[in-house]
């Protein structure tokens, strides 16, 4: 893989065979981030769990201290009382039949998280084979199916993110941007990585955090020394 000036620029002055403390991690990170755009941090942490065995999924969702630095569209499917307290909570969009319609029918996808009531599931069926393949899907797990809609609406806006072991055993998740700042994205790195550790299943043997790196957008991985 050929990379470009600006990563070849980082890697120069990161020791990449070295696992940093987290503080220095961090620091390293943001001065490794040298595109013109604010970029993305992400965390991406490996885990010693098999994800082929339903007792060792690891999935959840937290509420980040300082956000991700992106907007989030937030659409609400419901109805009546529910809907209006959606709007009132400052969700994007509301609907109900019509937009699972929409989706249906135009594969209308202009929105980052959907929330539903539980008594409109039954109807989301039609739309699974859309939303699923995309994240978009509502699912009791990530809180996006929920009677307290106002809630979810404002924990999502405020920088709610969903982490999910993928099939190689590794969580990829954003902890913001560049511009946050070293500090502000150390307490989201701590809040993402606490939120991991209390949701080691119970059938995980062995060593649970098997690694964990972080980078930039378009930077190099560092490697970050973490004891649970």
């Amino acid at each position: 893989m050929k990379h470009g000036k600006n990563y070849m620029t980082s890697v120069k002055d990161i020791d990449i065979a070295k696992v940093y403390e987290p503080e220095e991690a961090i620091k390293n990170v943001v001065a490794s981030a040298k595109a013109k755009f604010d970029e993305t941090i992400e965390l991406h942490v490996r885990l010693g769990v098999d994800p082929r065995q339903a007792d060792q999924q690891v999935r959840g969702t937290v509420v980040l201290p300082n956000g991700t630095g992106k907007k989030v569209r937030v659409l609400v499917i419901a109805k009546g009382d529910k809907a209006d307290i959606a709007e009132k909570a400052g969700a994007d969009i509301v609907g109900a039949e019509e937009i699972i319609a929409k989706i249906q029918n135009e594969n209308f996808l202009d929105f980052d998280v959907c929330i539903t009531s539980p008594d409109m599931m039954g109807q989301m069926g039609r739309v699974a084979k859309i939303l699923g393949p995309k994240g978009l899907m509502p699912s009791p797990k990530s809180g996006t199916v929920t009677t307290d809609i106002a809630k979810a609406v404002k924990d999502t806006k405020a920088g709610k993110v969903e982490y999910r072991v993928d099939k190689t055993a590794i969580i990829h998740c954003p902890i913001g941007k560049k511009s946050f700042g070293e500090e502000k994205l150390l307490e989201n790195f701590n809040a993402l990585m606490e939120a991991i550790v209390k949701a080691k299943p119970a059938a995980a043997k062995g060593i649970y955090i098997r690694s964990v790196t972080t980078a930039s957008t378009m930077g190099p991985g560092i490697k970050v020394n973490y004891r649970a």
